[in-house]
Protein backbone atom coordinates (compact mmCIF):
# COMPACT_ATOMS: atom_id res chain seq x y z
CA UNK A 1 0.00 0.00 0.00
CA UNK A 2 1.20 3.12 -1.08
CA UNK A 3 1.38 6.09 1.80
CA UNK A 4 0.50 9.57 1.06
CA UNK A 5 2.77 12.21 0.87
CA UNK A 6 1.09 15.82 1.13
CA UNK A 7 2.01 17.91 -1.76
CA UNK A 8 5.45 20.49 -1.35
CA UNK A 9 3.06 23.30 -2.82
CA UNK A 10 0.22 22.76 -0.85
CA UNK A 11 -0.32 26.50 0.63
CA UNK A 12 1.44 27.92 -2.72
CA UNK A 13 -2.33 29.02 -3.47
CA UNK A 14 -4.65 28.45 -1.10
CA UNK A 15 -5.67 31.95 0.78
CA UNK A 16 -6.64 32.14 4.51
CA UNK A 17 -8.49 34.80 6.90
CA UNK A 18 -8.31 35.71 9.97
CA UNK A 19 -11.23 34.25 11.90
CA UNK A 20 -12.37 37.68 13.87
CA UNK A 21 -9.55 38.47 15.87
CA UNK A 22 -8.37 35.46 16.78
CA UNK A 23 -5.06 34.54 15.89
CA UNK A 24 -6.43 31.56 13.83
CA UNK A 25 -6.27 31.75 9.74
CA UNK A 26 -8.18 29.27 8.05
CA UNK A 27 -8.77 28.43 4.64
CA UNK A 28 -11.40 30.16 2.23
CA UNK A 29 -12.35 26.79 1.20
CA UNK A 30 -12.93 24.09 3.94
CA UNK A 31 -14.31 20.49 3.47
CA UNK A 32 -17.10 19.23 5.23
CA UNK A 33 -17.61 15.57 6.29
CA UNK A 34 -21.61 15.97 6.10
CA UNK A 35 -22.18 14.10 2.87
CA UNK A 36 -19.85 10.97 1.17
CA UNK A 37 -17.89 10.13 4.81
CA UNK A 38 -20.18 6.98 5.79
CA UNK A 39 -19.97 3.50 6.36
CA UNK A 40 -22.18 3.40 3.53
CA UNK A 41 -19.72 5.11 1.05
CA UNK A 42 -16.85 4.68 -0.45
CA UNK A 43 -13.74 4.84 1.69
CA UNK A 44 -11.12 4.45 -0.54
CA UNK A 45 -12.85 7.82 -2.29
CA UNK A 46 -13.04 9.05 0.87
CA UNK A 47 -9.33 9.25 1.26
CA UNK A 48 -8.72 10.53 -1.96
CA UNK A 49 -10.94 13.65 -1.39
CA UNK A 50 -9.45 14.33 2.06
CA UNK A 51 -6.15 14.13 0.49
CA UNK A 52 -6.74 16.57 -2.45
CA UNK A 53 -7.99 18.74 -0.06
CA UNK A 54 -4.93 19.12 2.15
CA UNK A 55 -2.37 18.81 -1.51
CA UNK A 56 -4.69 21.77 -2.55
CA UNK A 57 -4.14 24.25 0.84
CA UNK A 58 -7.48 23.11 2.58
CA UNK A 59 -6.37 22.57 6.35
CA UNK A 60 -9.72 22.92 8.07
CA UNK A 61 -12.42 19.65 8.34
CA UNK A 62 -15.40 20.02 9.61
CA UNK A 63 -17.36 17.24 11.27
CA UNK A 64 -20.18 16.04 13.76
CA UNK A 65 -21.08 13.99 16.20
CA UNK A 66 -23.91 12.37 13.96
CA UNK A 67 -22.50 12.70 10.42
CA UNK A 68 -22.71 9.35 8.26
CA UNK A 69 -24.50 7.45 7.81
CA UNK A 70 -24.46 5.80 9.86
CA UNK A 71 -24.79 8.54 12.83
CA UNK A 72 -21.02 8.70 13.99
CA UNK A 73 -19.12 6.90 11.07
CA UNK A 74 -17.83 9.98 9.43
CA UNK A 75 -16.07 10.83 12.31
CA UNK A 76 -14.48 6.85 12.64
CA UNK A 77 -13.58 7.16 8.89
CA UNK A 78 -12.16 10.48 9.07
CA UNK A 79 -9.99 8.88 12.44
CA UNK A 80 -8.61 5.62 10.64
CA UNK A 81 -7.44 8.62 7.64
CA UNK A 82 -5.71 10.68 9.94
CA UNK A 83 -4.08 8.09 11.91
CA UNK A 84 -3.14 5.74 9.20
CA UNK A 85 -1.61 9.36 6.65
CA UNK A 86 -1.27 12.54 9.28
CA UNK A 87 1.17 10.87 11.79
CA UNK A 88 3.36 12.74 13.72
CA UNK A 89 3.57 16.48 13.09
CA UNK A 90 0.77 17.23 10.13
CA UNK A 91 -1.87 16.65 12.99
CA UNK A 92 -0.44 20.31 14.13
CA UNK A 93 -1.06 21.76 10.20
CA UNK A 94 -5.19 20.80 10.38
CA UNK A 95 -8.23 22.54 11.72
CA UNK A 96 -10.26 19.90 12.79
CA UNK A 97 -14.02 20.72 14.14
CA UNK A 98 -16.87 18.48 15.37
CA UNK A 99 -20.21 19.22 17.04
CA UNK A 100 -22.82 18.09 19.26
CA UNK A 101 -26.86 19.17 19.56
CA UNK A 102 -28.62 17.27 16.85
CA UNK A 103 -29.86 13.79 17.73
CA UNK A 104 -27.53 11.01 17.96
CA UNK A 105 -29.10 8.45 20.58
CA UNK A 106 -31.53 7.56 22.52
CA UNK A 107 -32.91 8.98 25.36
CA UNK A 108 -33.77 12.29 27.27
CA UNK A 109 -29.62 12.89 26.74
CA UNK A 110 -28.94 12.21 23.24
CA UNK A 111 -29.55 15.69 22.04
CA UNK A 112 -29.95 19.42 22.08
CA UNK A 113 -27.15 21.26 24.57
CA UNK A 114 -27.29 20.12 27.97
CA UNK A 115 -24.08 19.78 29.46
CA UNK A 116 -24.99 15.83 30.33
CA UNK A 117 -25.20 15.82 26.32
CA UNK A 118 -22.28 17.36 25.08
CA UNK A 119 -19.68 16.73 27.62
CA UNK A 120 -20.52 12.93 26.77
CA UNK A 121 -20.74 13.61 22.95
CA UNK A 122 -17.43 15.45 22.35
CA UNK A 123 -16.28 12.53 24.59
CA UNK A 124 -17.38 9.83 21.70
CA UNK A 125 -16.63 11.58 19.22
CA UNK A 126 -12.86 11.93 20.24
CA UNK A 127 -12.72 8.17 20.59
CA UNK A 128 -13.75 8.02 17.37
CA UNK A 129 -11.87 10.43 16.07
CA UNK A 130 -8.67 8.89 17.53
CA UNK A 131 -7.95 11.99 19.09
CA UNK A 132 -6.90 13.63 22.33
CA UNK A 133 -8.73 17.05 21.13
CA UNK A 134 -10.27 18.82 18.54
CA UNK A 135 -9.45 22.16 17.34
CA UNK A 136 -12.95 23.49 17.38
CA UNK A 137 -16.00 21.81 19.14
CA UNK A 138 -19.30 23.70 18.39
CA UNK A 139 -22.78 23.84 19.77
CA UNK A 140 -24.82 22.57 16.69
CA UNK A 141 -28.16 24.24 17.20
CA UNK A 142 -30.08 26.57 19.76
CA UNK A 143 -31.35 24.66 22.78
CA UNK A 144 -35.11 26.03 23.35
CA UNK A 145 -35.37 24.09 26.84
CA UNK A 146 -31.92 24.34 28.31
CA UNK A 147 -30.46 28.14 29.72
CA UNK A 148 -28.13 29.30 27.41
CA UNK A 149 -26.00 29.58 30.34
CA UNK A 150 -25.59 25.96 31.15
CA UNK A 151 -24.19 25.40 27.39
CA UNK A 152 -22.15 28.25 27.36
CA UNK A 153 -20.71 27.30 30.56
CA UNK A 154 -19.84 23.99 28.78
CA UNK A 155 -18.14 24.97 25.77
CA UNK A 156 -16.22 26.83 28.52
CA UNK A 157 -15.44 24.07 30.05
CA UNK A 158 -14.68 21.85 27.26
CA UNK A 159 -11.75 24.46 25.97
CA UNK A 160 -10.02 25.05 29.62
CA UNK A 161 -10.47 20.99 29.39
CA UNK A 162 -8.09 21.28 26.18
CA UNK A 163 -10.42 18.63 24.71
CA UNK A 164 -11.32 21.79 22.13
CA UNK A 165 -9.04 24.88 21.62
CA UNK A 166 -11.90 27.22 20.02
CA UNK A 167 -15.54 27.29 20.79
CA UNK A 168 -17.88 27.89 18.49
CA UNK A 169 -21.94 27.93 17.65
CA UNK A 170 -24.18 26.64 14.64
CA UNK A 171 -27.40 27.15 13.61
CA UNK A 172 -28.10 30.12 15.95
CA UNK A 173 -29.87 33.02 14.78
CA UNK A 174 -28.79 36.92 15.00
CA UNK A 175 -30.52 37.40 18.56
CA UNK A 176 -29.57 34.01 19.73
CA UNK A 177 -25.92 34.46 18.41
CA UNK A 178 -26.05 37.54 20.30
CA UNK A 179 -26.69 36.38 23.75
CA UNK A 180 -24.28 32.96 23.01
CA UNK A 181 -21.53 35.32 22.30
CA UNK A 182 -21.77 37.42 25.31
CA UNK A 183 -22.52 35.29 27.73
CA UNK A 184 -19.20 33.06 26.39
CA UNK A 185 -17.35 36.19 26.47
CA UNK A 186 -18.03 37.40 30.32
CA UNK A 187 -16.86 33.81 30.93
CA UNK A 188 -13.66 34.66 29.51
CA UNK A 189 -13.83 32.01 26.62
CA UNK A 190 -14.49 34.12 22.91
CA UNK A 191 -16.51 32.50 20.57
CA UNK A 192 -14.78 31.97 17.73
CA UNK A 193 -17.13 31.30 14.74
CA UNK A 194 -20.29 30.78 13.97
CA UNK A 195 -21.47 28.74 11.23
CA UNK A 196 -24.54 29.18 9.27
CA UNK A 197 -26.15 28.00 6.41
CA UNK A 198 -25.72 30.39 3.20
CA UNK A 199 -25.93 30.63 0.29
CA UNK A 200 -27.40 32.20 -2.94
CA UNK A 201 -30.85 30.62 -2.62
CA UNK A 202 -31.00 31.16 1.16
CA UNK A 203 -30.08 34.11 2.31
CA UNK A 204 -31.14 34.67 6.05
CA UNK A 205 -27.63 35.83 7.51
CA UNK A 206 -28.30 39.04 5.70
CA UNK A 207 -30.64 39.59 7.85
CA UNK A 208 -28.98 40.65 10.84
CA UNK A 209 -26.16 38.09 12.00
CA UNK A 210 -23.25 39.03 9.86
CA UNK A 211 -23.86 42.16 11.29
CA UNK A 212 -23.50 41.04 15.07
CA UNK A 213 -20.74 38.77 13.84
CA UNK A 214 -18.64 41.58 12.88
CA UNK A 215 -19.24 43.94 15.75
CA UNK A 216 -18.43 40.99 18.51
CA UNK A 217 -15.49 39.89 16.13
CA UNK A 218 -16.74 36.38 15.16
CA UNK A 219 -15.65 34.48 12.30
CA UNK A 220 -17.95 32.90 9.81
CA UNK A 221 -18.36 29.43 8.57
CA UNK A 222 -21.55 28.97 5.81
CA UNK A 223 -22.30 25.30 5.57
CA UNK A 224 -24.12 24.61 2.34
CA UNK A 225 -22.68 27.36 -0.16
CA UNK A 226 -23.88 25.74 -3.16
CA UNK A 227 -26.95 24.81 -1.64
CA UNK A 228 -26.71 20.65 -1.90
CA UNK A 229 -25.39 20.80 -5.42
CA UNK A 230 -28.37 22.95 -6.61
CA UNK A 231 -25.92 26.03 -7.68
CA UNK A 232 -23.64 23.74 -9.90
CA UNK A 233 -24.49 22.19 -13.60
CA UNK A 234 -24.58 18.56 -12.36
CA UNK A 235 -28.60 18.98 -12.44
CA UNK A 236 -29.21 21.06 -15.41
CA UNK A 237 -29.62 17.67 -17.99
CA UNK A 238 -31.11 15.74 -15.18
CA UNK A 239 -30.27 13.80 -11.72
CA UNK A 240 -27.31 11.59 -12.10
CA UNK A 241 -26.81 8.69 -10.38
CA UNK A 242 -25.12 8.75 -7.29
CA UNK A 243 -25.89 12.80 -6.80
CA UNK A 244 -27.40 13.72 -4.05
CA UNK A 245 -30.75 13.80 -5.35
CA UNK A 246 -30.49 10.62 -6.08
CA UNK A 247 -29.98 9.18 -2.42
CA UNK A 248 -32.70 8.20 -0.22
CA UNK A 249 -30.31 9.24 2.83
CA UNK A 250 -30.07 12.55 1.26
CA UNK A 251 -31.11 15.78 2.67
CA UNK A 252 -31.62 17.12 -1.36
CA UNK A 253 -34.81 15.32 -2.72
CA UNK A 254 -35.77 14.96 -6.08
CA UNK A 255 -38.94 17.27 -5.80
CA UNK A 256 -36.30 20.20 -5.14
CA UNK A 257 -35.23 20.35 -8.49
CA UNK A 258 -38.39 22.27 -9.83
CA UNK A 259 -38.78 23.61 -13.30
CA UNK A 260 -38.57 26.97 -11.54
CA UNK A 261 -35.31 26.34 -9.93
CA UNK A 262 -33.75 25.06 -12.76
CA UNK A 263 -34.56 27.93 -14.93
CA UNK A 264 -32.88 30.04 -12.17
CA UNK A 265 -29.92 27.76 -12.26
CA UNK A 266 -29.36 28.11 -16.08
CA UNK A 267 -29.49 32.18 -15.96
CA UNK A 268 -26.70 31.95 -13.24
CA UNK A 269 -24.90 29.62 -15.43
CA UNK A 270 -24.74 31.85 -18.11
CA UNK A 271 -22.84 34.66 -15.72
CA UNK A 272 -20.58 32.26 -14.59
CA UNK A 273 -19.77 31.17 -17.93
CA UNK A 274 -19.42 34.90 -19.00
CA UNK A 275 -17.01 34.77 -15.90
CA UNK A 276 -14.87 31.90 -16.83
CA UNK A 277 -16.39 30.04 -14.18
CA UNK A 278 -18.21 26.93 -13.16
CA UNK A 279 -21.50 27.73 -11.64
CA UNK A 280 -20.07 26.06 -8.45
CA UNK A 281 -16.90 28.49 -8.82
CA UNK A 282 -19.01 31.89 -9.19
CA UNK A 283 -21.99 30.26 -6.13
CA UNK A 284 -18.38 30.50 -3.73
CA UNK A 285 -16.74 33.72 -4.75
CA UNK A 286 -20.50 35.18 -4.22
CA UNK A 287 -20.14 34.52 -0.82
CA UNK A 288 -16.41 35.10 -0.03
CA UNK A 289 -17.31 38.70 -2.03
CA UNK A 290 -18.05 40.01 1.63
CA UNK A 291 -15.39 39.93 3.75
CA UNK A 292 -17.14 39.14 7.12
CA UNK A 293 -17.07 35.57 5.61
CA UNK A 294 -13.77 33.71 6.79
CA UNK A 295 -14.07 30.44 4.96
CA UNK A 296 -17.21 28.42 3.05
CA UNK A 297 -17.50 24.93 3.72
CA UNK A 298 -18.18 23.02 0.55
CA UNK A 299 -19.18 19.30 0.32
CA UNK A 300 -18.00 16.66 -2.22
CA UNK A 301 -18.79 12.93 -3.87
CA UNK A 302 -15.38 12.69 -5.82
CA UNK A 303 -12.20 14.69 -5.92
CA UNK A 304 -11.99 16.58 -9.03
CA UNK A 305 -14.96 18.64 -7.40
CA UNK A 306 -12.54 20.08 -4.61
CA UNK A 307 -10.33 20.96 -7.46
CA UNK A 308 -12.58 22.78 -9.12
CA UNK A 309 -13.70 24.75 -5.68
CA UNK A 310 -10.42 26.04 -5.16
CA UNK A 311 -10.18 28.09 -7.65
CA UNK A 312 -13.37 30.15 -7.03
CA UNK A 313 -10.63 32.54 -5.92
CA UNK A 314 -9.03 32.52 -10.12
CA UNK A 315 -12.12 35.35 -10.41
CA UNK A 316 -13.42 36.31 -6.76
CA UNK A 317 -14.64 40.11 -8.08
CA UNK A 318 -17.69 40.83 -9.44
CA UNK A 319 -18.51 44.28 -11.45
CA UNK A 320 -21.52 46.40 -10.27
CA UNK A 321 -23.45 44.84 -13.23
CA UNK A 322 -23.17 41.67 -12.76
CA UNK A 323 -23.89 41.62 -9.08
CA UNK A 324 -27.55 43.62 -10.31
CA UNK A 325 -28.30 40.89 -12.99
CA UNK A 326 -27.60 38.46 -10.12
CA UNK A 327 -29.71 40.08 -7.73
CA UNK A 328 -32.83 40.23 -10.81
CA UNK A 329 -32.34 36.55 -11.02
CA UNK A 330 -32.73 35.42 -7.31
CA UNK A 331 -35.58 38.08 -7.31
CA UNK A 332 -37.63 36.87 -9.73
Amino acid sequence: MSIYKPSESRYEKMQYRRCGNSGLLLPVISLGLWHNFGHVDDFENCKQIIFTAFDNGITHFDLANNYGPPPGSAEENFGKILKSNFAGNLRDELIISSKAGYYMWQGPYGEWGSRKYLMSSLDQSLKRLQLDYVDIFYHHRPDPHTPIEETMQTLHDIVRSGKALYAGISNYKADEAKTAIEVLTKMGTPCLIHQPKYSMFERWVEDGLLNVLEENAVGCIPFSPLAQGLLTDKYLKGIPKESRASKEHGFLKMADITDDKLNVIRQLNTIAIDRNQTLAQMALAWILKDKRVTSVLIGASKPQQVTDAVHCTDNADFTSDELMQIEQILSS
